[in-house]
């Protein structure tokens, strides 16, 4: 299999009337979307990727998707190569808080990265950012996410090059504070059927086990008194369903 699993940490940091911080540990996957692994047919329920859990038409191939949606921005992407770091479809459920996508062109230059962001309401939303040399890229937010934090302010994003090491981090940016910040730190290993088994059973379930948490940390929030944000009306993305 042409992919990479990361083991990782992702750390969450909320600041303001009530502080709240976690870590926890988790495993995604980086994938070539013209070279999705395809695990031995009695152990697929582990690991599937799929149109319909990311941007688009889901009956299209999630690469189709992407060259769909970065057409109207006039980006080309023909013989050029889309990698994503996202959690695999296990058991039959699938949940990325966000999924990345690095888009480079056919001299493998970047042209961009798709960052798409999926709430705990099953909506999703698809960020465009054209990051500088060191992989920094703003953007405003668009999207309703935690329950506890109003749709305004712009993003601080930061990115590496997916290699041995990765590091994705996301600072929301409210007028003079910053009240939430997420940061993904991992290390490559080679998707063997090897290295899929032992992720499966050290931290089985991952999709599912990342949905739980987020809600448990909303339950702590919402018993410690924090104000719920009320939920604007979603208008999907053109190119995003």
């Amino acid at each position: 299999m042409t992919a990479t699993l990361y083991k990782a940490t992702v750390e969450h940091t909320r600041r303001g009337r009530v502080a709240n911080a976690f870590s926890y540990p988790v495993h995604m996957w980086l994938v070539d979307l013209d070279d999705l692994p395809q695990l031995p047919r009695t152990l697929r329920w582990l690991a599937r990727f799929e149109g319909r859990d990311h941007l688009g038409d889901p009956g299209r191939s999630i690469r189709d998707n992407v060259d769909k949606f970065l057409a109207p921005y006039g980006i080309d992407l023909t013989g050029g190569r889309v990698l994503m770091l996202a959690n695999a479809r296990v058991a039959g459920y699938v949940f990325n808080p966000i999924s990345v996508h690095w888009c480079y062109t056919v001299d493998g230059d970047l042209a961009c990265i798709i960052a798409e962001v999926h709430n705990t309401y099953g909506e999703r939303h698809a960020y465009l950012l054209r990051p500088d040399a060191d992989g920094r890229a703003e953007t405003d937010k668009q999207f309703y996410v935690s329950p506890f934090l109003t749709v305004d302010g712009r993003y601080l994003m930061r990115f590496s090059p997916p290699g041995d090491a990765l590091s994705v981090t996301m600072a929301l940016r409210q007028g003079d504070a910053t009240p939430f910040t997420a940061t993904l730190r991992g290390t490559a290993r080679p998707a063997t059927l090897l290295t899929v088994l032992v992720a499966a059973v050290r931290q089985p379930f991952m999709p599912l086990l990342v949905s739980a948490l987020i809600r448990f940390q909303g339950v702590k929030l919402w018993l410690r008194r924090l104000p719920v944000v009320h939920r604007p009306p979603h208008m999907p993305q053109e190119g995003v369903q």
